[in-house]
């Protein structure tokens, strides 16, 4: 009997429907399943770009980073792809290969026209390895091609902070701000450096609009109402830890410490009745 084979275009469809159940899949944070409909896809596609980048992301986050090196450094050899290179040098980073990604990131940062994404991963890759004042060069030649480039603004002032210096990030992100005001992580990084800046009602401020974007992020809800407590307003600092704490679990460590520090916050002797007081 003769073998029936499936059309090109049938196949090529069926391909197509894999890929998107794999994108779909990673969004919702379904990493095993991404990884299995992608390798189903590089099957028959060894080097399709937007499979492996599909599978590296997969692996990097199921934190397989050593799986993922292989194919993405067929799919650069084959395809020449910036976005692809910077998943491989994330990859070797992961992998603690940090001087083979660094070699290779500073490569894909000389690309041209610039791939802005490779610049943060390069800095970050710096970052780990101590070299800040590199990681802050890097970011700042990739503003010097892409000066609006808000990502680029808010890497250079996270590195800026985490040297301590709070004024330049402050300036950085006031900026930031004002060129994307609807952008949630500015907001929060600038009432950070508010709050540590003892600024406390700017900070609140900057963590209001933050929620009015995000309304259900317990983290910025908390943040908030470390606010709230150091301005002297304990009701309204305590309600929105409660309704941070109801948020889930994970923020209880980040509400005690913000009831616990501030100075108009509240003592307790034991953790089981700080708990009982903010879950109310």
């Amino acid at each position: 009997m003769q073998k029936s084979h499936l059309p090109r275009s049938v196949s090529r469809g069926h391909g197509a429907q894999l890929l998107n159940r794999a994108a779909l899949a990673l969004r919702t944070r379904q990493f095993a399943e991404a990884e299995r409909l992608a390798t189903e896809v590089l099957r028959g596609s060894r080097t399709d770009p937007a499979a492996t980048s599909i599978l590296a992301r997969a692996l990097l986050a199921l934190n397989r980073a050593d799986e993922a090196i292989a194919p993405l450094e067929k799919a650069a050899e084959r395809n020449g792809d910036a976005a692809i290179e910077t998943l491989l040098g994330a990859a070797l980073g992961s992998a603690g290969r940090r001087a083979e990604a660094i070699e290779r990131l500073s490569r894909t940062t000389a690309r041209r026209p610039p791939f802005l994404p490779a610049f943060q991963e390069l800095a970050g890759q710096l970052a780990k390895a101590g070299r800040v004042d590199e990681a802050i060069a890097v970011i700042e030649s990739g503003l010097g091609l892409a000066p609006e480039a808000v990502d680029l603004q808010l890497d250079l002032a996270r590195l800026h902070l985490g040297h301590n210096d709070r004024g330049r990030a402050r300036v950085i992100l006031s900026s930031a701000r004002d060129a994307a005001p609807g952008r949630p992580e500015i907001l929060t990084e600038l009432a950070r450096v508010l709050l540590l800046d003892g600024d406390y009602a700017s900070a609140a401020d900057a963590y209001r609009h933050a929620l009015a974007h995000r309304p259900d992020d317990a983290f910025t809800r908390a943040d908030l109402a470390a606010c709230l407590l150091e301005m002297g307003d304990r009701d309204a600092g305590e309600a929105n830890l409660r309704a941070a704490v109801r948020g889930g679990p994970h923020v209880l460590g980040r509400a005690i410490h913000a009831l616990a520090a501030s100075s108009h916050g509240r003592f307790f002797f034991r953790p089981s009745a700080v708990a009982k007081f903010l879950q109310g």
